[in-house]
């Protein structure tokens, strides 16, 4: 007896970057009772002409380019139906990712002498929601901090001294969740 699938799932996140034509959302999978089941996927609702499944994978078509000032989300419908027929669907909106626009820090003083000292706690802007940030130092003194949990941190074990060396240049470079900086 055919039973109905239960389940679609997606792999991967729910956006493309902007500018990215015909980029991959992420692998389609489709959980079904039925072990040696085969399931045909099918896409509709409002933006179902700019997707299309190939190889399990949702994906925009090549010939479409996502810019965000022109549409920021994309809402498609997946229907997976398995060989008797039987058919499950999911919507998903797929956000346009654009690359973060500020980057701020609340503090560029720490008293010297302090080993692990807090300099400041960052903080990022991008227009994306639920955008995942991840944070890098470089420059001429980066040796000397670290971040920790969104803080640039005096690295453990450095003696920052004001009458060796009173200021000090570090970058801090914010990547989201696309690899965009």
């Amino acid at each position: 007896v055919n039973d109905a699938p239960t389940a679609i799932n997606l792999s991967g996140s729910l956006y493309v970057n902007d500018g990215s034509t015909g980029a991959v959302v992420g692998e389609l999978t489709t959980t079904d009772e039925d072990a040696v089941d085969y399931h045909n996927y099918t896409l509709s609702g409002g933006d179902a002409a700019m997707f299309e499944v190939v190889d399990g994978k949702l994906k925009l078509k090549d010939s479409v380019t996502p810019t965000h000032s022109t549409q920021s989300t994309y809402s498609v419908t997946v229907i997976s139906t398995d060989k008797g027929d039987e058919a499950i669907s999911k919507t998903y909106t797929v956000e346009v990712n654009v690359a973060p626009t500020d980057l701020a820090l609340d503090s560029y003083t720490v008293d010297e002498n302090y080993i692990g000292s807090a300099v400041g706690t960052i903080s990022t802007t991008d227009s994306n929601t639920n955008d995942e940030f991840t944070y890098s130092l470089s420059g001429t003194d980066a040796a000397s901090f670290e971040l920790d949990s969104g803080q640039l941190m005096v690295k453990s074990g450095t003696w920052l001294d004001y009458e060796t060396k009173s200021t000090y240049s570090v970058t801090i470079t914010v990547t989201d969740q696309g690899g965009l900086t």
